[in-house]
């Protein structure tokens, strides 16, 4: 009797009887644990066993914050014109080309209108995969038109941020966005519309120097990485072994550059709260306001 027989079953047949789990399963970068994919959608893309955060693209984060996932985009064909038609390992004009085809957007910012338990907002959402979230002029100009709008429509704004800063490839333009941008937000404060800013893991450079502290509440996620210069920078400037958590969202908090920390299952419930504050009244649809 042969201690081995062959297989002769065909290939094809043997592929169908196989399970195929490829995707069912995240790990977790928190504790290293396997989770079912679903369980984590259910949970918001946060860990149901460490609480860890992971990143979410622009268009889930807008699903998640607005009413039914509902909302209506504002100036999507803004792009940008490659000013100084800048090349490095490659031209400008083809990374934007590749990001666009990768992200299935025109730059790295999707502002839009929706509601938030029945409140009418305006609502701007980074994504980091555009170039790690860089902000250019179109971010600039796309932030500046919503920040205006709000103050016509008198709805809040709410920003989620997530960058690592301003666009290198667009030198000094994509820096005066800074400028322009608080200059918009000055305008918005004087027309009291309330404006949330929510920074999300990582949120550097100058994106945070200017609108993403300049809310009326500013808001993180937990354990979100939130700075100007990042940490081994400051450590060589200084030579100075930074503390424990360093730049940090709960660092920040404990240090009064944040107002709170809120797991991303609260968001909705949080902000709806904050606006009540902040608008003087409750939304038309306050009864659906989670507790």
């Amino acid at each position: 009797m042969p201690w081995f027989k062959k297989d002769t079953t065909p290939p094809e047949a043997s592929e169908s009887r196989k399970v195929r789990t490829e995707g069912l399963w995240i790990k977790c970068d928190g504790c290293r644990q396997i989770i079912w994919k679903r369980d984590m959608e259910a949970n918001l893309l946060v860990c149901p066993k460490c609480g860890y955060h992971f990143k979410v693209d622009a268009r889930t984060r807008l699903c998640q914050l607005l009413d039914g996932g509902q909302w209506k985009e504002l100036d999507a064909g803004l792009t940008s014109s490659d000013p100084l038609s800048f090349v490095d390992q490659k031209p400008y004009r083809e990374r934007l080309d590749a990001m666009r085809e990768a992200t299935g957007l025109t730059d790295a910012l999707i502002t839009a209108e929706g509601t938030l338990n029945g409140r009418p907002v305006i609502v701007g959402s980074m994504e980091y995969r555009f170039i790690g979230g860089s902000m250019g002029c179109v971010v600039g100009e796309k932030i500046t038109r919503a920040i205006e709008r709000a103050v016509k429509t008198r709805r809040p704004l709410l920003i989620v941020s997530a960058s690592g800063g301003a666009r290198m490839m667009e030198g000094a333009v994509s820096l005066m966005q800074m400028g322009k941008i608080s200059c918009a937000l000055m305008r918005l404060d004087e027309a009291r519309v309330p404006y949330i800013s929510m920074l999300t893991d990582p949120t550097t450079g100058g994106v945070t120097a200017s609108y993403a502290m300049l809310g009326d509440f500013n808001i993180a996620e937990p354990n979100a990485l939130i700075g100007f210069a990042g940490p081994r920078v400051i450590e060589q400037t200084i030579r100075q072994k930074l503390p424990p958590g360093f730049q940090r969202s709960e660092f920040l908090l404990e240090h009064g550059m944040l107002d709170a920390v809120v797991p991303r299952g609260e968001l909705r419930s949080w902000i709806t709260r904050a606006l009540d504050f902040l608008c003087g009244e409750p939304a038309a649809d306050a009864r659906s306001t989670p507790t």
